[in-house]
C-alpha cells in the first residue's frame, strides 16, 4: 500500500527517508524507537521517558496537554503524532499550521495495538519491525487467552486521580485491557470518559478498587489509607496497579498482557 489511514480517517503516504517526527504521546514515543525510528524522532514531551537512555538526547517541547507550539515550529517536524484522549484538540488543530502531517491515534481495544503497529510501521516503512511486534503481541495475547478461564469474574473500579477521585468509562482502552483478565469495570453512568466520582458510592458494588500509578502517582500509603477508610470488613479489596502496563498501548502493551496475567494470579 502507498498510503496508510490514521484514526481520524486521514491517509498518509509512505515515507522512506527524511522524516522528522515529533511525538506527544509517551507510549508511542517508546514504540517509535522499538520500530527502529529513533534517529527520526526530533521532539517529545517531558513525559516521554522511554527508552530511558535514547530519549535523553531528544528535545522536550512541554507536556501532553500543553506542548509548546513555538518549540514545535523550531524543530521543523514533518510529522506530529498525537492521540485523541491525551492531547487537546484545540492544540492539535493549532499545530496543523506548523506541521504538514499530523498522525492521529486512538486505540480503544487491546487488538488495536496491531493496527497501531501497522499504521506507524506502514507510514515510515518499518515493515519488518512492524511484523515482529505484531507477532510478539499476538503471542502474548494468545497466552493470556489460554489462561483467562482460570480467572474468576470480578467487578472493579479503576482510579486515576485523587482530590477529586476520578475513574474511567467502559469504552476506554484501560477498561478493555482489564476485561481480558476477567475484571469488569462498573458502569459509572456518566458521559465523561474519565469522570469525577464519589468513590465511597462504589464500595458495595465492586470486589476490588485498583489505584493506578498514573496520571496520579498513587503509592502504597494511598492503598493503606483507603483500606483504613473502608474498614475491617475488607471489601472491596484495594490494590496498586502499574498504569504503564494497563494504559500504555504500543510495544509496552506486549509486556502489559503478561503483567495482567501475573497480577491476576
Amino acid at each position: 500500500m502507498d498510503t496508510t489511514i490514521d484514526d481520524s480517517g486521514v491517509e498518509h503516504p509512505r515515507v522512506k527517508t527524511g522524516a522528522r517526527i515529533v511525538c506527544v504521546v509517551p507510549s508511542i514515543t517508546e514504540l517509535l524507537f522499538d520500530l527502529g525510528l529513533g534517529e527520526s524522532v526530533v521532539g517529545r514531551t517531558g513525559f516521554c521517558f522511554y527508552p530511558k537512555e535514547q530519549v535523553k538526547s531528544v528535545p522536550k517541547i512541554g507536556g501532553t496537554k500543553d506542548f509548546d507550539l513555538q518549540k514545535l515550529a523550531a524543530l521543523k517536524a514533518t510529522h506530529l503524532i498525537v492521540n485523541i484522549d491525551e492531547n487537546p484538540k484545540e492544540l492539535v488543530d493549532a499545530a496543523r499550521a506548523i506541521v504538514p502531517n499530523i498522525i492521529v491515534t486512538h486505540p480503544i481495544t487491546p487488538m488495536d495495538n496491531i493496527k497501531l503497529f501497522e499504521l506507524l510501521g506502514g507510514i515510515f516503512c518499518r515493515d519488518r519491525e512492524m511484523n515482529d511486534l505484531s507477532a510478539a503481541f499476538r503471542s502474548a495475547y494468545k497466552f493470556l487467552q489460554d489462561h483467562v478461564g482460570s480467572f474468576p469474574i470480578e467487578r472493579v473500579v479503576y482510579v486515576i486521580w485523587k482530590q477529586p477521585w476520578m475513574s474511567i468509562s467502559n469504552n476506554t482502552y484501560i477498561a478493555n485491557m482489564l476485561k481480558l483478565v476477567g475484571w469488569e469495570h462498573i458502569d459509572l453512568e456518566q458521559k465523561d470518559r474519565y469522570p469525577v466520582i464519589d468513590l465511597s458510592q462504589t464500595y458495595g458494588k465492586v470486589d476490588k478498587i485498583l489505584l493506578s500509578t498514573e496520571p496520579y502517582a498513587f503509592r502504597p500509603r494511598d492503598v493503606e489509607e483507603l483500606r483504613a477508610e473502608i474498614g475491617p470488613q475488607g471489601k472491596p479489596k484495594v490494590s496498586l496497579i502499574d498504569a504503564e502496563m494497563t494504559s500504555w498501548y504500543g510495544s509496552r502493551a506486549i509486556r502489559g498482557l503478561r503483567y495482567l496475567s501475573d497480577f491476576r494470579k
